[in-house]
C-alpha cells in the first residue's frame, strides 16, 4: 500500500482525545484509539513483524527482526494514535496539486488556506498537498508519524536483503493530553537502546531539547463573614491569591518569553473568599534553572504563609516531563549522531530547535529510552489549516529507513 493511501486510512478513524475519559483513569479516552490499534496490530502482522502486541489500553508494538549475523543497537520509533480537541469533527481529506496562490479549502463555507498567512506554502508549490474541508483537523499530528513507520517496515518486509538490526515500533495512545500513553507504556517490552519519536512538523525538524516540565497547586485558606459585620473577621482567600501572583517575577510568562526562556504560567485561579485554588505550570529547559523555579514557589508558599498565618496557605509540587536532552547528555549521543547522519545521506538539512513544550519522548527518555523527535512533514498542528505535503510525509518515512540501515553498520 502507498504511504499517502495508508495515511489517507488512518485519518478516516476519528480519534480525539477524550479529555474527560482520561482524567478519570479511562484508556484509551476515546474507543476509536483502540479502533485504529486494531487496524495497525493487523497491518504489522500482514508485514510478518514478529510479537505483534495489542493491549487492553491499545498500546500497540511489534519487532521487526534483525537480519544480522552479528549484533547492533535495537532501535525503537514511535507516534500517537490520538488527535488533539481543537477539533472534532470527521476528517475529510483531500490531496491537491499546489499551484500557488490561496488554497480553497471549503467553498461554502469560504474557508481558505491563504498564502498570505502561511507563507511556507511558497515552499511547496508543484507539490501535491494533502488538506481537510477546513472542518476538522487532519490528524498528520500524528498519524502521519504511523503512516512513516509502517511504510518503512513494508519496505524492510518486501526487501528481506536490506540489513538491518532489531527495530521495535509502538503507538500510543492519548498523547493529547499529558503523553498518557507514554506514561502507561511498559518500558522494559520495549528493548530498545535508543528510540526516536515523529511528532514534530515541517520537513528537516529535529527536536531533542524541550522543557523540564512541572506544576503547582496553591490552596488559600481564608475566613468567611457577612460584609454587614466583616471587619477584622473576613480574610478572603482570593485576594491573598492574588497578592501570591503579584510577588512572581515580573515578564516570566509565556507571553513575554520565547527561545529557552522559562516562566511561570498562571493557569488557573478558582474559589471564593473562604478558599481559593491557584494553578501555575512550571518550564524551564535546563534542569537546574526548573529546580530553583520550584524552590522558589515553594520558599513564597513558606513566606507567605508565615506573613498570613499558619493554615492560610498550603502548595503541591509535581514534576510532570524531563528534557530529553537530560538523558541524551550531549550532541554525540548515538541517537543524535543517527539521525543527523540519516538527514545528511538523504540531503534533508536539519532545522534544530528547542521545543516549547513536550512529546512522548520527554517520558520514553526519562524511562530509559533516548528518545528525539523528527518530522512528520506537516503543518499547523491542531489547527483547521493542518496540511501535509506529500513529498514530506515521504522524505519522513525515508529517515526512518536510513536510520535502521545506519543502524545496521558495524
Amino acid at each position: 500500500m502507498d504511504i499517502v493511501e495508508r495515511f489517507i486510512n488512518y485519518t478516516k478513524i476519528n480519534t480525539t482525545t477524550n479529555k474527560a475519559n482520561g482524567a478519570n483513569g479511562i484508556m484509551p479516552s476515546n474507543p476509536a484509539e483502540m479502533e485504529l490499534a486494531k487496524l495497525l496490530e493487523s497491518e504489522l502482522k500482514a508485514l510478518g513483524l514478529k510479537d505483534v502486541k495489542r493491549r487492553e489500553n491499545s498500546i500497540t508494538t511489534a519487532v521487526l527482526p534483525s537480519n544480522l549475523s552479528y549484533k547492533v543497537p535495537t532501535v525503537a520509533f514511535f507516534a500517537h494514535m490520538d488527535t488533539s480537541l481543537e477539533q472534532s469533527n470527521d476528517t475529510k481529506a483531500k490531496i491537491i496539486k499546489y499551484e500557488g496562490g490561496d488554497i480553497c479549502l471549503n467553498e461554502e463555507l469560504g474557508i481558505y488556506l491563504k498564502k498570505s498567512e502561511f507563507s511556507e506554502l511558497e515552499n511547496y508549490i508543484g507539490d501535491e498537498i494533502i488538506t481537510t474541508d477546513g472542518t476538522s483537523l487532519l490528524g498528520a499530528d500524528d498519524k502521519a508519524a504511523i503512516a512513516s513507520i509502517i511504510n518503512a517496515m513494508q519496505f524492510f518486509a518486501q526487501n528481506p536483503d536490506v540489513k538491518h538490526g532489531d527495530v521495535v515500533v509502538c503507538f500510543v495512545p492519548d498523547e493529547e493530553q499529558g503523553l498518557l500513553g507514554a506514561k502507561a507504556l511498559d518500558i522494559s517490552e520495549i528493548g530498545a537502546d535508543f528510540g526516536y519519536c515523529l511528532d514534530c512538523c515541517g520537513i528537516g525538524e529535529l527536536i531533542y531539547e524541550n522543557w523540564n516540565a512541572g506544576d503547582a497547586a496553591v490552596t488559600f485558606k481564608g475566613v468567611s463573614a457577612h460584609p454587614m459585620n466583616a471587619k477584622g473577621k473576613l480574610v478572603n482567600s482570593l485576594l491573598l491569591a492574588h497578592k501570591f501572583i503579584s510577588m512572581l517575577p515580573n515578564g516570566e510568562a509565556p507571553e513575554y518569553t520565547d527561545g529557552k526562556e522559562g516562566y511561570f504560567w498562571v493557569k488557573e485561579l478558582a474559589g471564593n473568599s473562604a478558599k481559593t485554588v491557584l494553578k501555575l505550570d512550571v518550564r524551564e529547559f535546563d534542569e537546574k534553572k526548573y529546580e530553583q523555579r520550584m524552590q522558589f514557589l515553594q520558599d513564597l508558599a513558606g513566606v507567605c504563609a508565615k506573613l498570613w498565618g499558619d493554615g492560610r496557605v498550603a502548595i503541591k509540587l509535581n514534576d510532570r516531563y524531563k528534557n530529553v536532552y537530560n538523558y541524551l547528555n550531549n550532541d554525540n549521543a548515538p541517537a543524535i549522531k543517527t539521525v543527523k547522519k540519516a538527514f545528511a545521506n538523504l540531503g534533508i538539512i536539519p532545522d534544530i530547535k528547542p521545543m516549547r513544550g513536550g512529546y512522548d519522548g520527554a517520558v520514553i527518555s526519562q524511562k530509559g529510552v533516548p528518545c528525539p523527535n523528527f518530522f512528520t512533514g506537516a503543518h499547523n498542528f491542531h489547527s483547521i489549516y493542518e496540511y501535509l505535503p506529500v513529498k514530506s510525509l515521504r522524505a519522513s518515512s525515508e529517515v526512518v529507513k536510513e536510520i535502521v540501515k545506519l543502524t545496521a553498520l558495524k
